[in-house]
């Protein structure tokens, strides 16, 4: 395991995008795991900023959450798909 100390929450959301962002532009046919919570929305913003701007595209990319609440529907505001939707994929190019 390789532990990357950062200086505040800015900083690791930037890094955490950055690992997000190699791993697209490498493969850009990946599966990403992606988890919900307040964590990884600020790396969020940042994905969606590079997509905006037309320096990354999630066209070929698969996501799959890590969770989810069984019985919800995708549009319920308590799913981790609703989550998603919001922070992530209704901003970016990806095919949902």
């Amino acid at each position: 395991m390789r532990i990357i100390r950062v200086k505040d929450y800015h900083d690791m959301s930037r890094k955490a995008a950055d690992f997000l962002r190699a791993q697209i532009t490498l493969f850009p046919k990946s599966v990403l795991g992606l988890a919900t919570g307040g964590t990884p929305v600020g790396a969020y913003r940042q994905l969606v900023e590079w997509c905006k701007a037309g320096e990354l595209s999630f066209a070929e990319i698969s996501c799959v959450n890590l969770d989810e609440y069984a019985g919800l529907a995708p549009d319920d505001p308590q799913s981790y798909r609703f989550f998603m939707d919001t922070n992530l994929f209704d901003h970016i190019d990806i095919d949902k």
